[in-house]
């Protein structure tokens, strides 16, 4: 995968690596679980890792670690292949998410990513790991943090870098963190590479967007905005980190609300 250091050396490697130094998201000595789960995304992290730890003066440990919550027979095959094509030791660990979220109701999708999310941690922290490394990337930012003012009524983002609540010792790091989507794509389109879209079997959609999706319908509307606003995810983007507190109504820090009042 040279290409990754060639052809998109400037769309995909130069934000990779600019992301770990500015965030801080390795340190010597680390050892990072490469979570896979079969998408392009995380595939594309898990390789960039794997380069980065070849070439880097900080020193890492690696493991590729994927999780079955229920995959049909095809799909595990296809992630074992990619896997292979990759040159990628991947590490296949099984739980039964997808039969016990359909038995439930309410939110299948965030049930599902919190066991999937606690999984991955417990089974990273027995392996003698320290980091977890998913692979939400700037356009999973930047709309995640659009949903959460539309949909949500609170403005919050999606930190590069994460501690674990109820493992701890453990964090999350997104190395993707300035990696747009629409990069990650040509790079799959380059090599003629088919990932995983979705394997849950209660979408009838890849990756849960169907057209009347939260994030489906914040796509569509960030896609319209850049026809007059060429640059509006950069803005989004940076206004995570450019925040008037003064200007704020009230504010929520570390569990706790707090009001303008109390410094008028």
């Amino acid at each position: 995968m040279r290409s990754l250091q060639t052809t998109y050396r400037k769309d995909i490697w130069n934000p990779f690596v600019g992301a770990v130094k500015e965030y801080q998201l390795i340190q010597a000595g680390d050892t990072i679980a490469a979570c896979v789960s079969g998408g392009k995304d995380s595939f594309l992290t898990a390789k960039l890792l794997q380069m980065l730890q070849r070439h880097s003066d900080v020193p890492f440990e690696l493991k590729f670690l994927c999780m079955d919550p229920g995959y049909a027979p095809e799909h595990r095959e296809a992630i074992l292949r990619n896997a292979e094509l990759l040159d990628m030791p991947l590490e296949i660990f099984g739980a039964n998410i997808f039969n016990y979220v359909a038995k439930q109701t309410g939110s299948p999708c965030y049930l599902c990513a919190r066991m999937r999310r606690g999984h991955l941690y417990k089974e990273a922290q027995a392996r003698g790991c320290s980091k977890i490394a998913l692979g939400h990337h700037f356009s999973d930012v930047v709309e995640t943090t659009l949903m959460g003012m539309l949909y949500g009524a609170q403005i919050q983002t999606m930190p590069p870098k994460l501690k674990s609540r109820n493992f701890p010792g453990m964090e999350l790091i997104r190395p993707l963190y300035r990696v747009h989507e629409e990069r990650i794509l040509a790079w799959q389109r380059y090599h003629q590479l088919e990932f995983l879209k979705c394997g849950c079997p209660l979408m009838a959609s890849c990756e849960g967007e169907t057209s009347s999706s939260k994030r489906a319908q914040v796509k569509a509307l960030i896609k319209q905005l850049k026809q007059t606003h060429p640059d509006v995810e950069k803005c989004i983007f940076r206004s995570t980190g450019n925040v008037r507190l003064d200007t704020m109504l009230g504010y929520n820090y570390r569990g706790e609300d707090h009001s303008f009042l109390e410094g008028y």
